[in-house]
């Protein structure tokens, strides 16, 4: 739930600037947007990065909206549901995949230790992919069955139909700060790669 003074919008996606706050920018409960918030602990702009703040603030009036660069959705209780960060959707022909809802499946598989969805090919057209670092074990591992198990899987759920392709990494690329903060667009150029 949003913190106490704190006010949070949802807005429709959109990559570019933003100069002015409308009511009509708004999502529907239930619809996946990009996080905006406004209140006393969001700064009004960056130090000396105007670009920044023309792609993360929002003039409303005397006050600002600052864009998170985060996607969520509400619910009908005001909760927000975590969908990834914007620059990491993948834009497919046949939708939008958002990193989060689509891992989530893919982790509940017992010999997966995390998962990453990435787009390989051009802007706009990307076709989905699932990265997956597998748990360390003894026992004998074999990825023709767990791509099998995977797929299968991805095929009981809307949002992870359209994810045909599984790439087994060793060990995914990280942030040096945060052990679990995976670096998709390092994983994205490696996935690139493997389907050559």
């Amino acid at each position: 739930r949003p913190l106490d003074g704190i006010q949070v919008q949802i807005i429709k996606i959109d990559d570019k600037p933003i100069d002015t706050w409308s009511d009509d920018l708004l999502v529907p409960d239930g619809d996946i947007g990009e996080l905006t918030v406004n209140g006393d602990l969001v700064s009004k702009q960056y130090f000396n990065r105007p670009e920044a703040d023309r792609l993360s603030k929002i003039k409303d009036g005397d006050r600002i909206w600052h864009r998170m660069g985060d996607l969520a959705w509400k619910d009908n209780k005001g909760r927000l549901w975590y969908c990834g960060r914007k620059t990491q959707r993948v834009v497919s022909p046949k939708g939008t995949l958002y990193t989060i809802p689509c891992e989530i499946i893919f982790n509940n598989h017992s010999d997966v230790l995390r998962s990453a969805l990435v787009g390989v090919g051009p802007e706009d057209k990307k076709m989905p992919a699932i990265c997956i670092e597998l748990k360390k074990s003894d026992k004998k591992i074999i990825t023709k069955e767990i791509t099998e198990e995977l797929l299968l899987i991805a095929e009981g759920y809307e949002h992870t139909k359209p994810i045909k392709t599984v790439l087994f990494h060793d060990g995914f690329p990280v942030d040096s700060r945060h052990n679990t903060k995976i670096l998709r667009e390092q994983l994205t150029i490696w996935a690139e790669q493997q389907l050559k």
